[in-house]
């Protein structure tokens, strides 16, 4: 089962403050990362794109989406491989993570 986490920095105000730029530049020096403008996804014969800004992270045969929106970064996790990298993501980003 996926459990959905928020990577989030918040200013006093208590408002996001991660931008677009600042991850599309973060995210360029991760060699195991690409940038999507779109997610597909292919279930039970029927396919869905999603548009949006994405980080897809390579492991092994699968991408991980990380997507960017409203000032944070969201990630489903399944696997404890994907946790480990999504910690390493908030402490680079000076970040915190928390569920939902």
């Amino acid at each position: 089962m996926n459990t959905r986490y928020k990577i989030t920095r918040l200013d006093e105000a208590g408002q996001p403050t991660i931008t677009l730029e600042e991850s599309l530049l973060f995210f360029a020096t991760q060699p195991d990362f690409i940038y999507n403008d779109s997610f597909i996804v292919n279930k039970d014969d029927v396919q869905m794109k999603i548009t949006g800004h994405f980080f897809m992270w390579q492991i092994d045969e699968v991408q991980v989406p990380f997507r960017f929106f409203d000032g944070e970064l969201f990630v489903a996790i399944s696997h404890p491989a994907i946790l480990a990298r999504a910690h390493d993501i908030t402490a680079a980003l000076e970040a915190t993570m928390v569920e939902g």
